[in-house]
């Protein structure tokens, strides 16, 4: 099997609001680095779309190490959060329904496919790929609000 590293980050102007996502695929020395955006969304949403569009570049199953500032996706694919979300009905076990049910839905499938390893990193810090995620979606969200 082979590893790619995905590094990932979302971000939003204003939540909703205009938003963007950045990915870096690595595999053997090569970078394809991916982003896109929507008019109008969450961060949570831009972050979890990052991860969902890396993975769909996958053409094969892989053991993906995924680099991620949101805690929000981290945690709830390494605790089994979103798992237990999609076994309740997307509903949390505070009894609140969870947000995003058809980005977790897409993205708990490309998960199955892969043997992906979650790993947090601070945002804004000191891991360039991270930072160059960020600037790609930031691009992103100010390409569609036209600035």
């Amino acid at each position: 099997m082979k590893t790619v590293t995905l590094y990932t980050d979302g971000a939003c102007s204003g939540n909703p609001g205009p938003g963007g996502w950045g990915a870096i695929l690595e595999y053997n020395g090569h970078e394809m680095e991916l982003s896109g955006g929507e008019a109008s969304t969450t961060n949570n949403r831009m972050e979890l779309t990052a991860v969902i569009e890396g993975l769909k570049r996958l053409k094969e199953p892989c053991r993906v190490e995924l680099y991620s500032d949101s805690k929000y996706v981290i945690d709830a694919l390494d605790k089994g959060w979103a798992v237990g979300w999609q076994k309740r009905g997307w509903i949390k076990a505070d009894k609140k329904p969870a947000l995003n049910p058809d980005l977790w839905e897409t993205l708990l499938t490309l998960v199955q496919t892969h043997e992906v390893h979650c790993h947090w990193v601070k945002g804004h810090a000191d891991n360039p790929k991270n930072n160059r995620c960020d600037q790609m979606a930031v691009e992103q969200w100010k390409r569609i609000k036209g600035e």
